[in-house]
């Protein structure tokens, strides 16, 4: 810790109880001058956001005043009248939670601090939390969702009304999401349970913190100042490079197997290496690639979160306890954990996003005065560019998270439903609750009064279904739960994580007879839609093993080990980041200006020279669009790098624009970088004869018929309703003994976004649909903000071949993708010919 304390050495007295002096002195250490600002500020009242880099001793910042007020205020004598919760530390880890918990209680049990510190997450047996709603800790550390269950109890009241703190880590990470919507709910329900709380935020990675200022305060009407700022700038620059390596980086794909010698290399020659990749797939394939290669035994282990909860907190022990010299990772892993010994991160992939790649690489060399180490381990070679960039602005301090956005309307049909399992509620009442949460401070009383009748009727079209009553209102003229079956339902399907249905995956041994036998190890979940798509002796890779796909048995997946060298790859949804807006726009400003090339690898020099030379390169605010003929087919590729949900919208689009003007398109492939499409006629031709416009093609109105009459007939809103729906409460996934599999959700919400669409087209759940899918699925608002960007500015390149810059994307096309994110294993004959032509 720091020990430059001259400002903050006369508040010691007042702020600091004598065990927490006593204990600094004995460690030779004096509190930061910022630890010592946020208790004097939060003692005296103040909500509080503090903005602090990795290892400046933000999560001891958070705690002091929660910490010092209950020593002061010493254990309740035997006896005493129930005391509720004193302090709610929100994670969005459960690992962080743990995490925390361990830390924390060190420095409580060496001052001997009269404070109770328990956690409260997914992985807690249901017995604790039972007795901790009887005999709460003075401080517990949970997850947005557990909150949202205290929240929905008849005790919640008597629970909170001692709560004097609530402590929210990570901020920027819960704000942006659906979570972080549920959150800010449950956020206002604690104000009114205990109207003296103060909130405490902190953060590493900030763009905008006037953001999260608001965010901690009370909005509505009159809306409280924001919450107070300190902001620690300074502490070690970090060290960052981008692996180089003597092997041909690949031209597309995610999983980086070219750099796995040169990752095992780095292992080999520090004390501990976190590796993180993107995706749960990355992850299983990488950590099987080290293990294959590690001759020297290293201890090397994996974290994912489809992992069981017990092999999960044994990595963590583990790691904890200095006994791994490697740990690959996901974002499981990513925020607040303090492991000291951890000397480097490799990050392999792009991190595709500034903020991300600050927030990884702190988790190296964890003290603010030390120099954060990382490597950076381009997958592609657009990733080499992308990382050069993430590399710039993690020196240039750029931020680049996303703003907090407006409340989503599914995540608000779930809270009225949960604020009437707590008690009776009035409808003016709860939505002046409502709007001073920050995502819900402009919502109308017509929209909340909409919420209101979605959950009691389901709507119009539903209102004759007794099943979708959810809440009555009484003569009093408050709203209350149907019966108790629907507070018991709500409970079970509670959160805004909608992931496809997971089946345990069971390690077992065949008997003498060969039979299946029972029990076995379990491994963690895979997704339904993934297993069904295997038959017996099928094989696939999970928790780090080559597995034998045996059958399913009572909702479980059997397996045996295998020892297959081609295994299937198991997929997961929702694992891939979207590219930054920040990072997309620097690899464009790269991508115009040779003069920055030099920091590149020698073959992505002469990869984009050679581009240069045979096309062109786009300026900054320039789309290029080539076309050129190949094999019996016509193709259009567009550089936009807007990422691949926006390139997906785009081509969705585009085709039926191109369809339209005769070109007879066939299909198109998107990456993060760019768009092909392919056609039975000359594309490039039509555009030279003026009987295909650039600017009508890609002008902005089509964000508007064309995309309605897309969406009427897409998949997209169905995928995006199912998830709506599950959300709100429309549809319950799990029930009492049993729980609907993928199919059936699909099937049950499909039918009701059929009957809706027809008999009421502005369902409050179609409004939330669209909303969600303009920003999530389909990225309208990032689209939309690049059409006008490139207004007047479209060039068209007409080429006789395949360029250089082309080859990626193209290699895009063809891939199975019944294997989903395994589609990345390209046939390396295929690739090699179409770099050939581009290159010769």
């Amino acid at each position: 810790m720091d020990t430059n304390f001259a400002d903050a050495a006369n508040s010691l007295p007042d702020l600091l109880p004598r065990p927490f002096q006593k204990w600094f002195a004995e460690k030779g250490w004096a509190p930061r001058v910022h630890q010592m600002e946020l208790l004097a500020r939060a003692t005296s009242g103040e909500n509080m956001l503090l903005i602090a880099p990795t290892g400046a001793g933000k999560t001891l910042a958070g705690f002091l005043p929660s910490l010092t007020d209950l020593t002061r205020r010493g254990k309740a004598a035997p006896g005493s009248p129930f005391v509720g919760v004193h302090t709610l530390y929100i994670s969005p880890l459960k690992a962080l939670a743990v995490d925390i918990e361990r830390n924390l209680m060190k420095p409580v049990s060496e001052m001997d601090l009269p404070v109770s510190i328990e956690n409260r997450t997914g992985d807690t047996p249901q017995s604790k939390r039972q007795r901790q709603k009887l005999n709460p800790p003075d401080i517990l550390l949970t997850t947005p969702e557990q909150l949202a269950l205290l929240l929905a109890n008849g005790e919640a009241e008597r629970f909170f009304k001692d709560l004097r703190y609530v402590v929210l880590d990570e901020l920027h990470s819960l704000v942006t999401s659906k979570r972080g919507h549920l959150l800010s709910l449950g956020l206002a329900r604690l104000r009114k349970h205990a109207p003296g709380l103060r909130t405490i935020g902190l953060s590493a990675t900030v763009s905008d913190p006037l953001d999260l200022q608001r965010w901690l305060v009370p909005q509505g009407e009159k809306p409280a100042p924001p919450a107070g700022l300190v902001h620690v700038t300074g502490g070690a620059a970090p060290d960052i490079s981008i692996m180089t390596s003597g092997e041909r980086i690949p031209w597309s794909g995610h999983v980086a197997t070219y750099a796995i010698p040169a990752v095992y290399e780095e292992i080999r020659k520090h004390r501990t290496t976190l590796i993180f990749v993107n995706t749960r797939f990355q992850a299983e394939l990488l950590f099987q690639e080290l293990w294959t290669i590690n001759e020297d035994s290293l201890p090397i282990a994996l974290h994912h979160g489809s992992l069981d909860v017990s092999q999960r907190r044994k990595v963590e022990a583990a790691m904890s306890a200095n006994r791994l010299r490697a740990v690959v990772a996901t974002s499981t892993l990513d925020m607040g954990l303090d492991w000291g010994d951890v000397d480097l991160v490799v990050h392999v992939g792009a991190p595709k996003g500034a903020s991300r790649l600050a927030q990884r690489i702190g988790r190296s060399n964890h003290r603010m005065d030390e120099p954060s180490k990382a490597i950076l381990v381009p997958a592609n070679r657009f990733e080499v560019m992308e990382c050069q960039a993430a590399l710039d602005a993690n020196y240039l301090g750029a931020q680049d998270t996303p703003p907090v956005g407006e409340g989503a309307l599914d995540v608000l049909a779930q809270h009225v439903l949960g604020m009437a399992c707590a008690e009776p509620f009035d409808a003016l009442s709860l939505y002046e609750e409502v709007t001073s949460a920050s995502p819900y401070a402009g919502l109308s009383w017509e929209m909340f009064e909409r919420i209101v009748d979605f959950v009691a009727t389901g709507g119009y079209a539903l209102r004759t279904y007794e099943r979708y009553a959810k809440i009555r209102r009484t003569k009093e003229g408050r709203w209350r739960v149907s019966n108790p079956q629907i507070a018991q339902q709500y409970r079970m399907n509670l959160g805004t994580i909608v992931e496809d249905t997971e089946l345990n995956v069971r390690l077992v041994k065949r008997n003498q007879l060969g039979s299946l036998g029972r029990g076995g190890l379990s491994l963690g979940k895979v997704e339904e839609y993934f297993l069904e798509q295997l038959v017996q002796g099928d094989t696939f890779l999970f928790s780090g093993k080559v597995l034998r796909f045996e059958g399913i048995r009572e909702n479980e997946c059997l397996v045996t080990n295998a020892f297959s060298m081609d295994p299937k790859i198991p997929a997961y949804a929702g694992g891939k980041f979207p590219l930054s807006t920040y990072l997309a726009d620097q690899v464009r400003v790269m991508l115009a200006d040779p003069s920055r090339w030099s920091v590149l690898p020698e073959q992505v020099r002469e990869w984009l020279a050679i581009q240069k030379q045979k096309s062109m390169l786009p300026k900054r605010d320039e789309l290029l669009i080539e076309t050129f003929p190949r094999g019996n087919r016509f193709f259009l590729v567009a550089y936009c790098f807007e990422g691949r949900l926006a390139h997906q919208t785009l081509g969705m689009l585009l085709t039926r624009r191109l369809e339209r003007a005769g070109a007879r398109p066939l299909g198109f492939v998107a990456n993060d970088y760019a768009l092909a499409i392919w056609s039975l006629n000359d594309m490039g031709d039509m555009i030279v004869r003026g009987q295909l416009s650039l600017s009508e093609l890609f002008d902005e109105d089509m964000l508007g018929d064309d995309l309605e009459a897309w969406l009427a007939e897409s998949y997209m809103l169905k995928r995006s309703f199912r998830y709506c729906a599950v959300i709100s409460g429309l549809i319950e996934r799990r029930h009492p003994g049993k729980e609907k599999t993928g199919r059936q959700v699909t099937v049950s919400t499909d039918l009701i976004y059929d009957v809706l669409r027809s008999h009421e087209p502005d369902h409050i759940l179609l409004e939330a649909t669209r909303r969600d899918a303009a920003s999530g699925l389909l990225d309208i608002g990032r689209l939309g903000a690049m059409l006008a960007r490139i207004k007047g500015h479209v060039i068209h390149r007409g080429l006789d071949r395949v360029s250089p810059l082309a080859v990626p994307v193209m290699l895009e096309i063809g891939r199975e993708p019944v294997v989903g994110e395994g589609q990345d294993l390209v046939l390396e004959e295929a690739a090699d010919e179409l770099i050939a032509e581009a290159m010769g």
